[in-house]
Formats: structure tokens, sequence, C-alpha cells
């Protein structure tokens, strides 16, 4: 239920950019969510289509992208992706550091938005 205010926050800013456009629908909102982020595709949508009931959103569906996990080495600096389908210590390609420091991963962001 946590992806309740997270798709009521991103409602509110698809609906500020389309009034500030003259949008008459929206039709699809494209984000970019994180690896790490426990939001789900299926909830996302499902929340997304009851709170947009009866506006100019209504309808939209939720394009999805997820983006990797993407870490740096406190040690060496390397930036790299991580894999997290194993469930090993992470550890840092270049020096083999498991010192890191996660830079993305859990981050949610509206790409763009298809109207009309």
């Amino acid at each position: 239920m946590h992806e309740l205010p997270v798709i009521s926050s991103i409602l509110k800013i698809v609906l500020k950019h389309a009034n500030d456009h003259n949008v008459k629908q929206v039709v699809a909102v494209h984000l970019q969510v994180g690896e790490l982020s426990d939001l789900e595709d299926k909830w996302m949508q499902q929340y997304f289509d009851h709170l947009s009931k009866g506006g100019i959103a209504e309808g939209a569906r939720l394009v999805i992208e997820r983006t990797p996990v993407v870490m740096k080495c406190t040690d060496c600096g390397h930036t790299y992706v991580a894999d997290l389908k194993n469930n090993e210590k992470l550890k840092c390609p270049e020096c083999a550091s498991e010192k890191n420091t996660l830079i993305s991963g859990r981050e949610y962001f509206i790409k763009n938005l298809e109207a009309i």
C-alpha cells in the first residue's frame, strides 16, 4: 500500500504539467523506477487508475522502466552496475573492495508524458 502516496504525488505532478500545457487527455506516463524500489508495477497502475478517475489522466497507462542499481566504490572511486541476482556481498569489480556507496537504484521519477 506504500504505492498509494507515491502515485498520488506522481499524479499531482502529471496534472500540474498537463494543466500548464493545456492538455486535453493524458495517454501515458513514462516512469523510471529503480530496481531497489519496492514499488510494484501492478499496484502502481491500479492506484493510478483509482486516483485518476474522472480527470484528464483517466485511462492513462503507466510505462515503467526499471533502472539498475549503480554503486560507487569508496576505496578506488569506480562506479559500476551492481548485480543483485546473486546473494554474495557486493564487491567492486576493479579492486574487490566491499566498501560501496549506493548512487542510484531506489529512485522513481517521471521521464515524460504522452498527451493530446
